[in-house]
């Protein structure tokens, strides 16, 4: 039985800004006594993020929704997740990260409702961005984009090493000009410590914002009256069906594709007995031109998490997986079997 409701975050923040980054700081620096749970949500069919955490610790469940976005289906799903993971983890607090390409006021507004409030605690929400981004027309026009800034209690501006000052200059005044008064604070989650205000970043969270109730609930009343009644019918404690496993062609191939409003996503999940080569798939990866790439893959030099964006390639070595997955985000079409027949050049499938 749940004696508290559990404090809860929505981390948001557009494709590549450092999300799983931060989680992962995040869960490095945790009481070591407290167990956590994080909500992923891919835009993508095939569920990488999962792989790129680390978690060897034992007290972090980590649960993936892959395929469009959290708030889709009329909240449904994550009603479903949510419920899901607090049954299974029991958490003292939870982490929900939605999709970049995702409309997180309606996270927001569902985790809101009258049939939540005593399950979880809404806290803080932070939204990472990249200062760069807001002198791009294509992000200041989307609406995605600006209601991650507007739900925000806080504004992580990411990827310092690659700022200019008058980057940050540009994100406050777009901020004062949208009337987002929110705090900024830029950070590198390269640097160790990542500090803030000469303070290790965790303490200072911890003592500004991990407590603090997200400011949105104070229009909880205004939230449920635009939500339906009827969402919340089933126990929050309800446990649905786990999502199908993949299923492997006999070739040992899983491949799915997805489009919502403007943007495509390609997915291969390739069984553990392919092999890539580890140089050639970073060559092929550079070369593409999407919007964000990400890869957890078995290669002849060990085990490797990709993560492509803005032409910036970042690899880290990891322990252990299951299959090889590889996924795109993309503003135009992509031909799933052309750029199948590019990767499986790249590996070698040897069966014992």
């Amino acid at each position: 039985m749940i004696v508290k409701p559990i404090a809860t975050h929505v981390i948001t923040g557009f494709l590549g800004v450092g999300k799983t980054s931060f989680i992962k700081y995040l869960l490095a620096n945790k009481p070591s006594d407290e167990v956590w749970a994080i909500l992923v949500n891919e835009f993508g069919e095939i569920g990488i993020d999962v792989g790129l955490i680390d978690n060897q610790s034992g007290q972090v469940t980590i649960k993936e929704v892959a395929g469009g976005c959290l708030c889709c289906a009329a909240g449904v799903p994550t009603q479903v997740a949510v419920n899901q993971l607090i049954a299974k983890a029991k958490p003292d607090r939870l982490l929900i990260e939605p999709t970049g390409l995702g409309h997180p006021k309606a996270i927001i507004e569902t985790l809101m409702q009258p049939h939540f409030q005593q399950v979880i605690a809404l806290k803080s929400s932070i939204c990472l961005v990249d200062a760069r981004k807001v002198s791009d027309s294509r992000y200041r026009q989307n609406d995605t984009f600006n209601q991650q800034l507007a739900i925000a209690d806080l504004i992580l501006a990411t990827k310092t090493d690659l700022l200019e000052q008058n980057d940050l200059t540009n994100l406050h005044r777009y901020l004062e000009a949208k009337s987002i008064d929110k705090q900024v604070v830029a950070v590198s989650l390269l640097d160790k410590p990542v500090q803030v205000e000469q303070t290790e970043l965790f303490e200072w969270l911890s003592t500004h914002y991990l407590q603090r109730a997200s400011a949105m609930v104070s229009f909880s009343g205004l939230a449920a009256e635009t939500m339906p009644e009827s969402l919340f019918r089933s126990s929050p404690l309800q446990a649905a069906p786990e999502q199908q496993s993949v299923s492997f062609d006999p070739q040992g191939v899983y491949r799915s594709g997805n489009k919502i409003d403007d943007i495509y996503s390609a997915g291969w999940v390739f069984d553990c007995y392919y092999e890539f080569d580890f140089t050639a798939l970073l060559s092929w990866v550079k070369a593409q031109h999407c919007l964000r790439l990400k890869a957890v893959v078995i290669c002849d030099e060990g085990i490797a998490g990709l993560n492509y964006v803005d032409e910036q390639l970042s690899v880290i070595e990891l322990d252990d997986a299951m299959d090889s997955r590889i996924e795109l985000i993309s503003e135009q079409p992509i031909n799933l079997v052309e750029m199948e027949q590019q990767l499986m050049m790249l590996s070698k499938r040897v069966v014992l």
